[in-house]
């Protein structure tokens, strides 16, 4: 364990999560419920709480669960929603974001969660943490509700970077796969390339060679390559990681995300047709409970900063303390996985392999 670890457990030994107070829709106070929330389910966890320290103190001190638990810096501003990001990165120092992920920095919290802009904080993260060696576009990962067993599936990258080549979907391979078996308990995680079909000679020049790249590290990488997958697989069965590049993932994650609203506005409308459809809605209320709870995105908030020295979790701007409360949830469970370390080592081999099979490559010509 590395001095770092150490530190980020100094809290009676418990794993310290950083958190940006400031920044999401709904106020300091619906993150300080977030929290508490979790403090409540889960002893094992520990906070340092960012933000104005009188205003936190006082929000603080209302939720007796976060006593001896949370740990307040004082930070003066806050980073707002349509802030550039260039801005923050020349005259953010005092701002709550900048504090959270310095934190984690200087190892006293094992993982950053913040509501804030995300841009801004993919950028301060990039500065203040930097990348892993071997990383060349760092990628954001979420949780795709899917018909899987384990009820979702990781989708990479959905925004950090809209050009990905070759070598950067190999990498998004390699840690979704981490992601994968840290976070959703997947010990042979199946690997699908997004593409417009699953035909080998079908895509992009880069797709074909990500495609070679991610099944001759397979082994190594400790994951199974099915091959190009296409939209339809997002939420399907075939495979638990959808690899792409930024520009596409987010174009689908939007898509998925107004699919869903939607499809229930339309429920909704279809419920109130006539007074017959009106009781078929009292009828199936707890089958729509049920579909609610399962696709409810508050569930699985949070999408993870891949590819970093340091794990941040990025929660939506818009969420309440339950969706503050599963971000909090998937930080702890990477955390104590040791997640950032054994992502490391992940990309380091197939860096290593990758320069092997360069120079062999070179060789042969």
């Amino acid at each position: 364990m590395t001095d770092a670890q150490h530190q980020s457990r100094s809290q009676g030994g418990r794993i310290v999560i950083s958190v940006d107070a400031m920044g999401g829709d709904r106020g300091p106070a619906t993150v300080v419920a977030g929290i508490s929330r979790s403090a409540k389910k889960n002893p094992d966890i520990a906070f340092i709480l960012h933000g104005p320290k009188d205003e936190l103190e006082r929000l603080v001190a209302k939720r007796r669960h976060l006593a001896g638990r949370c740990e307040i810096r004082d930070a003066s501003s806050t980073v707002r929603m349509e802030d550039k990001p260039s801005h923050i990165m020349r005259h953010g120092q005092d701002t709550s974001m900048w504090s959270a992920l310095d934190s984690v920095r200087n190892g006293e919290a094992t993982v950053c969660v913040s509501c804030g802009n995300t841009g801004a904080l993919m950028l301060l993260s990039m500065v203040r943490l930097k990348k892993l060696p071997g990383v060349n576009r760092p990628a954001i990962a979420v949780l795709w509700p899917s018909r899987n067993p384990q009820g979702f599936n990781v989708m990479l990258d959905v925004g950090a970077d809209i050009r990905a080549d070759a070598q950067d979907l190999l990498q998004y391979a390699l840690m979704g796969a981490s992601y994968a078996r840290n976070g959703l308990d997947i010990e042979t995680p199946r690997i699908g390339l997004l593409n417009v079909g699953t035909e080998e000679h079908k895509g992009r020049p880069e797709l074909k060679s990500a495609h070679e790249l991610i099944a001759a590290n397979a082994e190594k990488g400790n994951y199974r390559f099915i091959g190009f997958a296409e939209g339809g697989d997002i939420p399907g069965d075939r495979c638990d990681v959808i690899v792409t590049d930024g520009f596409t993932g987010n174009i689908a994650l939007k898509t998925g995300e107004g699919t869903a609203t939607l499809i229930g506005d339309l429920l909704k409308e279809a419920f109130k047709y006539s007074p017959l459809s009106r009781i078929a809605a009292l009828l199936a209320l707890t089958s729509m409970r049920r579909l609610k709870k399962r696709i409810d995105p508050r569930r699985v908030n949070g999408g993870v900063f891949l590819g970093l020295n340091g794990t941040v979790v990025k929660s939506h701007g818009s969420a309440d303390a339950m969706g503050v409360s599963a971000a909090v949830k998937l930080a702890f469970q990477l955390a104590q996985s040791g997640f950032s370390e054994r992502l490391a080592a992940r990309v380091a081999a197939a860096t290593s392999q990758l320069q092997e099979m360069t120079n062999d490559k070179d060789k042969a010509e």
